[in-house]
């Protein structure tokens, strides 16, 4: 809603809202698990979520409070609602798990810094996976980054929602510099040729890979 304070979203009782401290990558430290333990205490949150893009989610949270609460978290908003990047997802990969061939937190880490606070067309969300076991769900994002043994594979207009759609590979073997930039040239053709709240997904469907790979003289 037009007055719904920053970083918040009105829910279904009409009074009371739900925020989302951005937790990049879902990685979270001593300092910002204390502070949640601390405000959900302090403020009598009934409800702490765990979602599916791996963030936290306060639910329940009254008008008036919502403003002091930010200011205690201490965090950045992880935008919920806006036009905008929502999250990156990632895996563990070579930073703890046996499977991980390339490094997807640290890659979603950069994902998130670069774009957080660019404009898309419509929402967009990373996923990452250090390995082909894809636990980072990235076929199924927005942009979609796994890793194998010879580099990263840059997959592009996934979706997991009512009309899911797996995102079409644009190309493989790619180092970390080569992804990062294939994949910034992927979302300046997206936001240059999308339609206002038109998903990746969509656009993909509308305009095609062979136009996207045209576009971008692969």
């Amino acid at each position: 809603m037009a007055d719904a304070p920053e970083g918040a979203i009105l829910q279904r009782d009409k009074q009371t809202y739900a925020i989302v401290p951005r937790t990049p990558v879902g990685l979270l430290s001593a300092d910002v698990l204390e502070a949640l333990s601390t405000v959900v205490r302090k403020y009598d949150i009934p409800v702490v979520k765990i979602t599916s893009g791996q963030r936290i989610a306060l639910v329940g949270v009254k008008k008036e409070e919502i403003g002091p609460i930010w200011k205690e978290l201490g965090t950045d908003i992880g935008r919920a609602s806006e036009l905008c990047v929502h999250y990156a997802q990632a895996c563990p990969g070579t930073a703890v798990c046996k499977f991980g061939l390339q490094d997807s937190l640290g890659l979603g880490m950069e994902l998130e810094k670069k774009y957080l606070g660019v404009d898309f067309p419509a929402k967009l969300k990373f996923g990452v996976s250090g390995c082909p076991f894809c636990c980072g769900e990235s076929y199924l994002r927005d942009v979609g980054i796994i890793g194998k043994k010879s580099g990263w594979i840059l997959a592009f207009g996934g979706n997991s929602g009512g009309k899911p759609r797996i995102g079409d590979v644009i190309a493989e073997d790619l180092s970390t510099d080569e992804v990062m930039d294939l994949a910034d040239r992927c979302l300046v053709y997206y936001k240059e040729n999308g339609k206002k709240k038109e998903r990746t997904a969509k656009f993909m469907e509308r305009t095609g890979l062979d136009a996207l790979k045209s576009a971008l003289n692969l």
